[in-house]
């Protein structure tokens, strides 16, 4: 069992940052991968970015590459997004997500993460 837990969400100004966390403890070491998801009312799931635990290489959706940056402290069990040029189209409920089987092929769907935390809200004002 792994448990996540978000924070760092907030209210901001179109084209304002945030940086959001997730702390992960448990069975960590069995842990392969980590994703940010984020959901708006009404909407499905959708992918936001994910990373290896192991040698930290990343993947992004296209809506977010090149605004947000998704890095890791492995000594911490933590993984950061932070958001940079922040849209009002961005503004949902931000999740983050392990994956423990190792693959061979970047991961985007919800039902291919393995646990997940309570979420975090982020809303970006115009």
């Amino acid at each position: 069992q792994v448990q996540l837990v978000e924070s760092g969400g907030g209210l901001v100004q179109a084209g304002g940052s945030l940086r959001l966390s997730c702390a992960a403890s448990g069975r960590t070491f069995s842990s392969y991968a980590m994703g940010w998801f984020r959901q708006a009312p009404g909407k499905e799931r959708e992918f936001v970015a994910c990373i290896i635990w192991s040698g930290g290489r990343t993947y992004y959706a296209d809506s977010v590459k090149g605004r947000f940056t998704i890095s890791r402290d492995n000594a911490e069990n933590t993984v950061y997004l932070q958001m940079n040029s922040l849209k009002p189209e961005d503004t949902a409920v931000y999740y983050c997500a392990n994956r423990e089987t190792r693959t061979y092929v970047w991961r985007t769907l919800a039902s291919e993460y393995d646990y997940w935390g309570q979420g975090t809200q982020v809303t970006v004002s115009s």
